[in-house]
C-alpha cells in the first residue's frame, strides 16, 4: 500500500530505528535557531481555559502581519513529548516560515504542566483537547484553522476534526502523521518490538507518574502501582481500570480507537502520512484504508520510522514539506468552496 514515492532518503536513514530516534532525538532545533528563528522569537506563553475548570498551556506564535498570515495551526506532540520536541518545533518552525502562525499546544500533565490539573491525562480525554483549540481560536479569529498531531497527538488532531465540528471547532485540514489509530495494536508493538522502545516508553511513564505524585502528593498512593509492571499493556490494564473511569482497558482503548469508517466519515476534511516500516504503528492498522470521502489524503512511505522521515544529514524533514504541501491543498479547496457557494439572498 506504499503509495508515496517522492521521499527516498538513502544508505542508513532508511533504517527504521534510526529514524525514529531522529524524530525526537536530532540536533533540528540547534538548526533552526542557527538559522534565525522567527517561530521562537514570536512565542507567547498561554494557560488556555479548556472548560470545566481544566487548564492546558502551550505557545502561540503569530506572524508580525496578522493580515497576511495564511492560516492558525494548532500542532500537538506525542505521548510524552511537549511543545519544544525537536520534530513539533521543527515542523512549527517551518509552518511559520512558510507564512502560518503556530500554537504548540501541551496535553495535560506534558510539558512540565503536571501541577495544573488534579486528574491524570489519559488519552480518551478529547473534549479538553477540542476546548483549548476553541480557546487559541479566539487568539486569531478570522484565520482558517488547521491541526497537525504527531503519533498519539496525530490521533487527537484526527479525532479534533471528528469531533470538533459539533462544538464549533471545524479545522480546514486535521494532519495526522503516524497516527496512532489502533491504541492496542501500538502497545502491542511496543511490548513485542524492539527493548529499547519498550524501556523508553515503560521509563517515559514511570516518570510522568513520579511528577504527578511531586506535584499532587495525595496522588502517591495510587500511581506507585503503575511503576512495578514492566509490560506496557500490563501498566495501561491497571491504569484504566484505576485513574480513567471507564473501568476496563478494553472500554478504555475503544473510546480513542480510530476505525476506517470513522475516518472516511468525518465532518470535516482529515489526513494521514505513516510509514510502512513504523515499529511503533503496525502498517496493518491502515490496510484497506484509502483516500476517500472525509479522508482527503492517506501517504504511506516505504521509510520513515516513527515521526522521523528525515530526508538528509542536513536533517530536512520531508514530512514537513507534505504537510505544507496538505495545507496549502486545503486552503485552495476551502477557497474553491468558498467561491462555488451560492450568494445569499436579501431577506
Amino acid at each position: 500500500m506504499i503509495n508515496a514515492t517522492s521521499y527516498q532518503p538513502s544508505g542508513l536513514l532508511r533504517h527504521a530505528q534510526i529514524q525514529s530516534v531522529l524524530a525526537s532525538k536530532s540536533p533540528r532545533k540547534r538548526i533552526w535557531r542557527r538559522r534565525g528563528n522567527g517561530m521562537e522569537a514570536a512565542a507567547q506563553p498561554h494557560v488556555l481555559d479548556a472548560g470545566d475548570g481544566i487548564r492546558l498551556s502551550g505557545y502561540w506564535s503569530p506572524q508580525a502581519d496578522a493580515a497576511a498570515s495564511r492560516g492558525l495551526v494548532v500542532l500537538i506532540h506525542g505521548w510524552e513529548g511537549c511543545h519544544d520536541s525537536a520534530y513539533l518545533y521543527s515542523m512549527a518552525c517551518a509552518l511559520y516560515a512558510a507564512g502560518y502562525s503556530v500554537f504548540r499546544l501541551n496535553l495535560r500533565d506534558h510539558g512540565g504542566t503536571h501541577h495544573l490539573n488534579r486528574e491524570v491525562f489519559h488519552s480518551a480525554r478529547i473534549d479538553e483537547v477540542v476546548g483549548a483549540i476553541r480557546a487559541t481560536q479566539a487568539f486569531e479569529p478570522r484565520s482558517p484553522l488547521y491541526v497537525v498531531g504527531f503519533s498519539l497527538g496525530g490521533n487527537f488532531a484526527l479525532r479534533v476534526g471528528i469531533h470538533g465540528p459539533a462544538t464549533g471547532v471545524v479545522p480546514q485540514l486535521s494532519v495526522g502523521i503516524c497516527p496512532s489509530i489502533n491504541p492496542r495494536s501500538t502497545i502491542e508493538a511496543i511490548d513485542t518490538g524492539s527493548a529499547m522502545f519498550r524501556w523508553y516508553f515503560a521509563d517515559k511513564w514511570r516518570k510522568t507518574v513520579r511528577a504527578k505524585i511531586a506535584a499532587w502528593p495525595e496522588y502517591a498512593d495510587q500511581g506507585e502501582t503503575y511503576l512495578r509492571p514492566d509490560s506496557l499493556l500490563e501498566i495501561t490494564r491497571r491504569f484504566a481500570e484505576e485513574q480513567t473511569g471507564y473501568g476496563s482497558i478494553d472500554d478504555y482503548l475503544a473510546a480513542y480507537t480510530l476505525d476506517h469508517d470513522r475516518l472516511t466519515s468525518a465532518p470535516s476534511p482529515l489526513a494521514i502520512i505513516t510509514a510502512a516500516d513504523d515499529p511503533v504503528i503496525p502498517i496493518r492498522d491502515f490496510r484497506g484504508l484509502t483516500a476517500r470521502g472525509s479522508l482527503r489524503n492517506l501517504d504511506v512511505t516505504r521509510h520513515g520510522g516513527h515521526c522521523g522521515f528525515i530526508e538528509n544529514l542536513r536533517m530536512q524533514s520531508w514530512a514537513e514539506t507534505r504537510t505544507l504541501e496538505l495545507l496549502d491543498s486545503a486552503s485552495e479547496s476551502a477557497a474553491r468552496g468558498a467561491a462555488m457557494a451560492p450568494a445569499s439572498q436579501p431577506g
